[in-house]
């Protein structure tokens, strides 16, 4: 199984490659058109990268809907992070005007990190004063009508429990400009590509979960804590809920 499983990776990768080379050309035009106008365009081009991907290496994405959607409406998204995938899986989830916060490491791929930092907002955690000024970007794109992304935990979930520690960025943010929070689970990511090895994916569903939105009204940012709190425990009750494959399995491997 490992060597099939390997034999798909690399297929992956391959058409991962290609599909993203077909649409390069087109971010570089898009790129001229500065970064909002021409960021919502390069991420409209990420949504056509996944769409002809996840089918050609046959990965399926079902969204369920927990209460209904307004894509028109703005929010400080937050996700569990769990696999290499989840970066391939953000346009499927989000279907509205988005700016991830991503490490800034990625940007320096060729061919894929032009595409992400001009998609994302790049951030340095190790460096205080990038993180600081990657927040005063977040701020600046969520004044201008756009929706930012951010994985609270930071880096993988490589334990058992439902998810790590959050961190504070997202929830001050939230706080500062009143945007609502709205938590988005992907179940299925670590079941199709583990963060253990590169050459471990496999095909099969994506479910991704749209929780409903938590409402900042009121909150100062002496409420941070509670409002960080309050997010973690509601995503840690539904991932329980939908039985979180990475949770069984690393179970296993104890």
């Amino acid at each position: 199984m490992k060597f099939i499983k390997a034999i798909y990776s690399i297929y992956a990768a391959i058409t991962f490659i290609a599909v993203m080379l077909l649409i390069f050309p087109f971010a570089i035009i898009s790129s001229f058109f500065g970064r909002i106008r021409g960021g919502n365009m390069v991420y409209r081009l990420c949504i056509v990268w996944a769409d002809l991907w996840f089918p050609l290496i046959g990965v399926w994405h079902k969204r369920i809907f927990e209460v209904p959607h307004d894509k028109t409406k703005q929010y400080i998204f937050v996700t569990n992070h769990i696999s290499y995938l989840d970066a391939a899986i953000i346009p499927k989830a989000y279907r509205q005007p988005v700016r991830p916060l991503g490490k800034v490491e990625m940007s320096k791929v060729p061919v894929f990190g032009f595409i992400y930092r001009n998609a994302i907002v790049t951030v340095d955690r190790s460096s205080p004063e990038n993180r600081a000024s990657s927040v005063r970007v977040l701020k600046s794109i969520i004044s201008k009508g756009i929706s930012v992304l951010v994985f609270p935990e930071g880096t993988f979930n490589m334990g058992t429990t439902p998810l790590k520690d959050f961190y504070d960025g997202a929830f001050r943010v939230a706080i500062e400009t009143q945007t609502p929070v709205k938590p988005v689970l992907f179940l299925d990511a670590y079941t199709r590509m583990p963060y253990e090895s590169l050459f471990l994916m496999t095909p099969g569903k994506s479910r991704i979960v749209y929780l409903d939105e938590i409402p900042v009204n009121g909150y100062t940012l002496e409420n941070v804590k509670e409002l960080k709190d309050k997010v973690y425990a509601v995503m840690e009750k539904k991932l329980v809920e939908y039985n979180a494959a990475w949770r069984k399995l690393s179970a296993n491997k104890n």
